[in-house]
């Protein structure tokens, strides 16, 4: 069993990682339904949360059935991380969780997010401070070093578990790495193999098979794996590597008709949390994902993409399913697409 403060886990759990603009209350719902353990909601600017900006308090909403579920929070002023944990706190999530490895552009190079691993000092002195501020559990998510001549992350571990720090996840890159690459391990097994090292270590990066996610646990021997790009467009990866590490099976892909009901349930969440207009708006970046590897598909996707009503996409969703029927459509990673994306932020 896997323990964050008093919240108990099943062993081996998956995470789901935050992703800003993908990560939403109706991304999380489709993502529980294929079993993911533990959630968090995209991450917050500790700035805009003590201003009360509503953009912000709104990614603080959440639902029973998403427990257990932390706020991440990130920012580079030392006051500013205590207060915005102390709101995030009254909104009554399981945790605390920092953010100290997000490496876009324009976070990281003034100083939060990963450009906090220029500043180890600095970071450990917020995660003590937050820890005596709240009553609830406080994690911390951050990457090896700011660059491969500075991977820190192993006496960086110790200062943390040392200042009360419940859990820490792990990404397998230096923030110059941004997503390039291949994901790092070994520094991830050794903070775990550490001795000194009592609290879960979850590692990230890279996971996008069944495979992946059985070598973290049995190579590094990692409490958990948290899984982030591995789950655009492919939110019942968390289904797959459960069913893997249960019977040592794979599921069978999921056939064209089973995406385009899950594309529907989809969908009509999205509406429920949005309305109509940004439900079916905001749904656009999912309807390219759960279709990509389709045959002759560029015409439909286009039209897919761009209907504006929820009877319009459903007409268009009814002819994929009579066009294609019961193809099954191999697992799908949007990791190159979603790092360009990323890399021009």
């Amino acid at each position: 069993m896997v323990k964050i403060g008093n919240i108990e886990l099943r062993d081996k759990p998956l995470f789901l990682a935050p992703m800003e603009d993908v990560t939403d209350i109706t991304f999380r719902y489709i993502c529980k339904h294929f079993g993911v353990d533990v959630m968090c909601s995209e991450f917050v600017a500790s700035e805009a949360l003590i201003r009360s900006i509503k953009k912000s308090t709104e990614k603080l909403v959440m639902f029973d059935y998403e427990r257990p579920m932390a706020v991440q929070i990130f920012g580079n002023n030392h006051d500013s991380m205590v207060e915005a944990a102390k709101v995030a706190e009254s909104y009554n999530p399981d945790f605390i969780d920092i953010n100290f490895g997000c490496p876009v552009k324009k976070i990281a190079t003034k100083g939060s997010g990963a450009g906090m691993l220029r500043t180890p000092e600095l970071m450990v002195e917020i995660a003590s401070s937050i820890v005596k501020a709240v009553k609830l559990p406080v994690t911390v998510k951050t990457r090896l070093g700011w660059d491969e001549n500075s991977i820190i992350i192993e006496e960086l571990a110790e200062k943390l578990q040392d200042v009360g720090i419940a859990m820490l996840a792990i990404h397998g890159r230096t923030r110059s790495q941004f997503y390039r690459g291949v994901a790092d391990w070994e520094p991830i097994g050794r903070v775990k193999n550490n001795p000194r090292i009592k609290i879960p270590i979850i590692g990230n990066g890279d996971i996008k098979s069944s495979e992946d996610a059985k070598n973290a646990f049995d190579k590094y021997g990692v409490d958990g794996v948290m899984i982030g790009r591995g789950a655009i467009g492919k939110p019942w990866i968390f289904k797959e590597i459960r069913h893997y590490l249960d019977t040592g099976e794979h599921l069978p892909p999921l056939t064209v008709t089973e995406r385009v009901e899950l594309t529907h349930m989809h969908l009509l969440k999205s509406i429920e949390n949005k309305g109509e207009k940004y439900g079916v708006l905001e749904m656009r970046q999912h309807f390219s994902n759960y279709f990509k590897g389709l045959p002759n598909f560029k015409e439909t996707r286009l039209k897919l993409v761009t209907a504006p009503t929820y009877d319009e996409v459903v007409e268009i969703l009814n002819h994929i399913k009579q066009e294609w029927g019961d193809m099954p459509l191999q697992n799908n990673h949007l990791v190159d697409n979603c790092c360009k994306k990323l890399e021009n932020l």
